[in-house]
């Protein structure tokens, strides 16, 4: 796999999760969260579909810019605190549905692709 094809499989992962959550929020919202905190307010499909809006920007950035090495590095660094939120609403304050660790698996994904890019782009 090429640095370019890593950069891709990244934007793939935030295009797809966070399309889910923009385009399907009451989805998200019911498959993700266990009924207890779950809420009817109106406001929580809003936020939602906020934070699946910001993952597709971030998700385009990743498909049109260019990558270097220390770009991948950076964006590992920055997807370490995710795997402490996925680890704290999963086990010690389950807020989230064994579906809801899609999260945790597509930051792993992204973690590897990281690597990958990082050992393919040009020094």
């Amino acid at each position: 796999m090429s640095a370019r094809q890593a950069q891709i499989g990244l934007a793939a992962v935030f295009l797809i999760l966070g399309g889910w959550c923009l385009i399907l929020p009451a989805m998200v919202l019911d498959l993700a969260f266990r009924p207890d905190y779950r809420s009817e307010a109106p406001l929580v499909p809003i936020l939602i579909a906020c934070f699946g809006a910001q993952a597709m920007l971030a998700g385009l950035f990743a498909a049109f810019a260019i990558f270097t090495r220390r770009t991948f590095a950076v964006l590992a660094v920055a997807l370490l605190p995710f795997f402490a939120f996925d680890f704290w609403f999963t086990f010690v304050q389950p807020m989230l549905t064994p579906l809801g660790a899609i999260d945790a698996v597509g930051n792993l994904a992204m973690l590897g692709l990281c690597w990958i890019g990082w050992r393919r782009a040009e020094p």
